[in-house]
């Protein structure tokens, strides 16, 4: 229960907190807060005493409403001075910074809106959660919507489809805008193109945001963290229009630690705006044009169900595909290198698999294993959800099975396409059947679409009544549903908790959180078809020790990743205890690779994670035998993301037959040391840089627990190192990492 403050004393209380400080800025920790949604509460005037006072820096759910979903708002009063316009060399505009809201708002100034991100339910187009979003909202000071020296009112309406609710992320702020802050040197939008492997061409846009001219200059540094040494230096004249842009474009190496940094200095104010980029890089070697095959060795199926299998080959097309020993029940389609078909009987079945072409031929071992297990090897692919959030289209989906070919991303063993949330209809037919809404006309259709080309189809739903995007739900429809996906000829689904904590109790037990996949698992299991079954509970109630049970074949281990350095670290580096529950048949999943353009249904961005943290994203991931599923838009894979996850040797880690994932052997001054057992006695070993600068390190043969005379061997750049001796030094730039493989 909160206390509720006489008027006067709670105005004197918010102007001592809000007005102390920092001058320039106005902190805004608190707010009254009601559930539920009525035009009215955009009112300045309207009469909120009665109304719960909560912190902004956290989750409504974790200030007295555990488990609310739906609409709600926050109104955080605030006296202004009139002095505070003095805090800014050009008071025209004032900011209001509500940093990051889950899931979706409107926001009003006084009662008129000033900003709105995400979708609610009842717009077009429906609900659209973009929880990971800045709100940085602007008001233009020509008129008279603030009340200086007065109350004001900045009322946020908030939708919160499952989850996390509310503020969850810093203290919101108003500040008076500077017009330097107009001013965006756009490193995000930069872009790269690499003549050949050692050089870059750069070319950064910058922005001017604000309808003023901007009148100063900038200067940019290319450094080498490395050696610490000052490559190139730069400085000329900067005038943009009002809302106009400038280009800075300049050539660099292409190696690890190029970095860049930009400094804009406002002519009329002396004010400065800086921002330091590091370059991408390439450090996987071009593909020969000699044929190669590549991808998981080990294929796993149930008696009579259907299977699907994609050689992923590489070399100059066209490539003729063969198979010897191709069991009764199973054919090739020699032009694409797909095998499909069914096996009656159980066994384990080694076939010969041949890619040829002008230059040569490659052969290779697959053992396709019939049994009671599937997903031998973590699932690889691409999933819809971190471009597209709920707007993914059938279209969508196609386009990404085309492009994921087209690029040749296929061609190393990425093969899984999965619809994420949003594809559901408003209502179920009357006998209770689902189907696809007006964006999926066919779910049939794109099933055939996807295996016609040798590809694997993914779907997603909740146990609950609805989704996280509030689409329908299984719950109670679970072995009709099931049915539908089967067939539909889905591949993998992808079970998300969301409002099934509705129907739980408030201390949400294991017993609570098990039923719903238990149910789910036993369904699947009866299906004509497998189905790999992607257990989205966030780690509730140590998962990795039970997901197995239930009939998982992965268990997400933690909350949504972010494409920032601190999620990477907490969520990534969070899963050595883990190791033991991962094997073949059961992953743990530490989320999806944020790399490329991402955007979660709104406007498409670069990565925010450095090509050094992107090198070390998959590099652990890899390490911790994690499902590989990227979800960037794949239109528009550039040279460096595509280089990425091409790497074969890599991608060899992840999908070693052993299937045992890395655990944490050091830990000191921000170095970490992972190390993952292969076949065959090789092991894997990732040096990972947690720290801010480019360093060295040396590597024991004690600390990897391999032999002084075991050979070693880059993986990024596919180079023998020889033998480990008494140690070996290795470098790695700030978040970066060397991945060693050997003895």
């Amino acid at each position: 229960m909160t206390m509720k403050l006489p008027a006067i004393l709670f105005w004197i209380l918010i102007c001592a907190n809000a007005c102390a400080g920092a001058d320039d800025k106005i902190p805004l920790p608190q707010a009254r807060f009601a559930t539920g949604d009525n035009s009215a509460w955009k009112d300045p005037d309207l009469d909120d005493r009665a109304w719960n006072q909560i912190n902004t820096h956290d989750y409504y759910e974790n200030q007295g409403y555990p488990g609310y979903d739906g609409y709600s708002w926050y109104r955080i009063h605030v006296l202004i001075p009139s002095s505070f316009k003095t805090t800014s060399h050009w008071p025209q505009r004032l900011r209001v910074f509500l940093s990051a809201i889950d899931d979706a708002d409107e926001t009003f100034f006084n009662g008129v809106r000033i900003g709105k991100t995400g979708r609610m339910p009842e717009d077009p187009g429906g609900y659209d959660s973009q929880y990971q979003a800045q709100r940085d909202y602007h008001l233009d000071l020509h008129g008279d919507v603030v009340r200086w020296d007065r109350d004001n009112v900045i009322a946020i309406r908030v939708y919160d489809g499952g989850g996390g609710g509310g503020f969850y992320k810093g203290t919101p702020y108003l500040k008076m805008a500077e017009k330097i802050e107009g001013v965006r040197l756009d490193t995000a939008q930069a872009t790269h193109r690499f003549l050949g492997t050692k050089r870059l061409r750069s070319t950064l846009t910058v922005v001017n945001s604000y309808p003023v001219a901007q009148v100063g200059s900038i200067e940019y540094e290319v450094r080498d963290a490395a050696s610490g040494r000052s490559l190139q230096r730069h400085k000329q004249p900067l005038n943009m229009a009002a809302m106009g842009t400038s280009q800075l474009q300049f050539t660099t190496p292409a190696r690890p630690g190029i970095e860049v940094a930009y400094r804009y200095r406002d002519a009329a104010t002396g004010q400065q705006l800086a921002v330091t980029q590091v370059l991408p890089y390439l450090l996987t070697p071009a593909q020969s044009l000699q044929p190669a095959i590549h991808g998981a060795s080990v294929l796993g199926a149930r008696p009579t169900s259907p299977l699907l299998y994609r050689i992923a080959a590489t070399g100059r097309a066209p490539l003729r595909y063969a198979v010897a020993q191709l069991p009764a029940g199973l054919s090739l389609d020699p032009k694409q290198g797909v095998i499909s078909g069914s096996i009656a009987t159980r066994g384990t079945y080694k076939l010969e698999l041949q890619v040829s072409n002008a230059l040569g031929r490659a052969t290779r071992e697959l053992s396709i294993v019939v049994g009671d297990q599937i997903a031998l090897t973590p699932p690889m692919g691409w999933n819809s959800w971190t471009a597209y959030g709920v707007g993914v289209s059938d279209a969508l989906m196609r386009k990404a099975a085309s492009d994921l070919i087209a690029s040749g991303l296929a061609a190393h063993g990425w093969n899984y396409v999965n619809i994420d949330d949003g594809w559901e209809s408003a209502q179920r037919s009357a006998d209770g059947e689902i189907s696809g809404n007006e964006r999926f006309p066919d779910m049939r259709a794109l099933g055939d679409y996807l295996h016609a080309r040798g590809l694997k189809f993914g779907i997603y739903s909740s146990p609950g009544a609805f989704t996280c995007g509030r689409y329908l739900g299984t719950l109670g429809h679970e072995r009709q549903d099931a049915w539908a996906y089967a067939r539909w000829g889905v591949d993998y689904l992808k079970y998300d908790l969301c409002s099934y904590t509705d129907t739980m109790s408030k201390e949400q037990t294991l017993a609570e959180h098990q039923k719903p996949y238990q149910l789910m698992g036993e369904i699947l299991r009866e299906l004509p078809r497998d189905v790999n079954f992607s257990l989205c509970q966030y780690g509730e109630k140590d998962v990795w020790n039970w997901g197995e049970s239930v009939g998982a074949n992965s268990w997400r281990t933690t909350w949504d990743v972010e494409d920032n350095w601190e999620s990477v670290v907490k969520i990534g580096f969070s899963q050595s205890p883990y190791a033991k529950a991962a094997g073949p048949g059961h992953w743990n999943d530490p989320d999806t690779l944020v790399l490329g353009r991402l955007g979660w249904g709104n406007a498409l961005h670069p990565s925010r994670l450095t090509p050094d943290e992107q090198y070390s994203q998959v590099s652990l991931w890899s390490l911790l035998a994690a499902p590989l599923l990227i979800g960037n838009d794949l239109s528009s894979i550039d040279a460096f993301t595509l280089n990425l996850l091409t790497n074969d040797e890599v991608i060899a880690i992840n999908q070693d037959r052993l299937g045992q994932a890395a655990q944490r052997v050091f830990e000191d001054q921000d170095w970490q040391v992972w190390v993952k057992p292969l076949e065959g006695g090789r092991k894997a070993v990732g040096v990972f840089n947690l720290g801010s600068q480019f360093r060295t390190f040396k590597l024991t043969p004690a600390m990897a627990g391999m032999d002084r005379a075991g050979k070693l061997r880059d993986a990024w750049r596919k180079k023998d190192l020889g033998a480990f001796g008494e140690g070996i030094t290795v470098s790695a730039p700030a978040h970066g990492l060397a991945l060693l493989v050997g003895r």
